[in-house]
């Protein structure tokens, strides 16, 4: 299809019909539904073949996923009918001092699972929502906390599923080496660091604001939990005899096979480096192969030692798979989405990267350009991998026709501020798939979630936006770091002396 701007409706109706009627799934299919509207012409019935066209195409494509997160909310649900989260929330009550301590510990291991922001995003909420629960931390705090430290980590981690989507979206006849490329722009991946910063700022000084205090205000008495959720509510199951152990060892089996999962399905028995195979994985499939043999091990652990019964084990299955269903369906609404913007339809990313490559004559201003137009599209799209992998390679052909001198210095900011801006558009958008595990993590509503994260992420990015003129500017990333990490502490200064922390904190 020609590309034009008529590309954009579709995400632009899901985005505004979500926000203002707070109907996710209605607004999701109102807008694929517009798109292939516009694709077919008009033709209502080619229309609803080619809207379910593109979504079986989508599931099946990301089978992998899916077949995941059932497996990790029978998981979850198997961890709790054990009794072994309460056993671990009892202790962690004992044990963590309060609401920082509780979100420290949150961030802590979030950064600490780098591997994959989806499993970082559930796994994540998994282990510490019963214990924020405890102390009435607002969910929609907790769902900031996750995804604040799901793909700002990934995206900067050398050894993570994103590090090789980054490494694979440079063109095959490239000379340029994507992985050394990728190590170079993580100092200069403003978004990532700044958000990390800012995250350890609200929860170290409690100065949350706009809606995301209201979230918390409201959960000073008591956690609200929404209605999707009321039913997966570990609070109210009872279960066997479960230890931490119970809890611990299935997550520690978890992360170490999806790790492996990782470097096998990338080649390591093939001969190839820890390096090569992580590059060249297939994250999904790791994903679905080290939550299967999680699934075996907790089989395992539990029956033989009748931690719960063979009935209650098999009424996990059915559990696991109901408490999955709101991300699910929001996941496989999103792809369709993506997929109707996609250059095989609507064609959204070719028409964005036309614009960007009209208006490049002034090559001092591609970094904080390639920022803004990064973000526009993660946020329409919902996809941070499909961002970069139109962008980088716009990005690499701009610079080519430029002086070898300036190309040589812009390159690298370039391709950070591009990485910023996909990471910078997931994190606010509705439709993303990350924002959407995050507010599963947390079973926190998802709307609530977006609007209660998008005011941090204006202020965020509006430091990088500084950051990256000036980096442009200067042909300096390190000039560039150091100003967006000033505008930080600005802004920070400013909501410490506005801004007065709960009563209870």
């Amino acid at each position: 299809m020609e590309v034009s701007a008529i590309s954009m409706l579709p995400p632009i109706i899901t985005i505004v019909l979500a926000l203002a009627t707070k109907e996710v799934y209605f607004s999701l299919i109102l807008g694929i539904f517009s798109g292939v509207m516009i694709f077919t012409g008009g033709n209502f019935l080619e229309s609803i073949t080619t809207f379910f066209a593109i979504m079986s195409g989508k599931i099946g494509d990301n089978v992998n996923i899916l077949a995941f997160l059932v497996i990790l909310g029978i998981l979850v649900a198997a961890i709790t009918r054990s009794g072994a989260t309460k056993a671990y929330g009892d202790w962690a009550r004992r044990t963590i001092s309060g609401k920082k301590s509780a979100l420290g510990v949150t961030a802590f291991l979030g950064i600490l699972i780098f591997i994959d922001d989806y499993f970082n995003c559930l796994t994540v909420g998994t282990v510490m929502r019963p214990v924020t629960d405890k102390f009435k931390i607002a969910r929609a705090k907790l769902a900031y906390v996750i995804d604040s430290t799901a793909a700002p980590i990934c995206i900067i981690a050398p050894v993570s599923s994103w590090a090789a989507a980054v490494s694979s979206s440079l063109p095959e006849d490239s000379l340029v080496d994507g992985f050394l490329l990728f190590l170079q722009t993580i100092p200069f991946n403003f978004y990532a660091i700044l958000t990390m910063i800012f995250m350890a700022f609200i929860i170290v000084s409690g100065r949350d604001f706009a809606t995301m205090r209201k979230s918390v205000d409201e959960s000073l008495d008591e956690v609200k939990i929404p209605d999707e959720y009321k039913d997966a509510d570990e609070s109210k199951i009872t279960g066997g005899n479960g230890k931490i152990v119970d809890l611990v060892l299935p997550l520690i089996v978890l992360i170490a096979v999806c790790v492996y999962g990782m470097l096998y399905t990338g080649g390591i028995h093939e001969g190839k480096s820890i390096a090569d195979a992580f590059a060249d994985c297939d994250a999904s499939q790791a994903l679905a192969l080290g939550s299967f043999i999680a699934l075996i091990f907790i089989s395992a652990l539990y029956l033989p030692r009748k931690v719960i019964t063979f009935s209650e084990y098999c009424e996990c299955y059915s559990q696991g798979f109901k408490a999955m269903v709101p991300a699910i369906f929001i996941l496989c609404l999103a792809w369709t989405l993506s997929g109707v913007c996609s250059s095989d339809y609507l064609n959204l990313g070719g028409y964005v990267g036309t614009i960007v490559q009209q208006h490049t004559s002034l090559s001092m201003f591609l970094p904080v350009v390639f920022f803004i137009v990064s973000i526009c599209l993660a946020f329409a799209t919902g996809t941070s991998w499909g961002t970069f992998g139109i962008l980088i390679p716009i990005s690499l052909s701009i610079l080519t026709n430029l002086p070898e001198t300036d190309a040589a210095n812009l390159l690298v900011i370039c391709i950070a501020a591009i990485l910023s801006g996909s990471v910078c558009g997931d994190h606010a958008s509705p439709i993303s798939d990350t924002t959407i595990l995050a507010s599963a993590g947390a079973q926190c509503n998802h709307l609530e979630h977006v609007e209660t994260q998008v005011p941090y992420v204006i202020v965020v990015s509006a430091c990088c936006t500084v950051g990256f003129l000036v980096a442009g500017i200067t042909q300096n990333g390190w000039i560039g770091l150091v100003t967006s990490l000033a505008c930080i502490a600005i802004a920070m200064f400013v909501i410490r002396a506005k801004i007065n922390p709960p009563a209870d904190s």
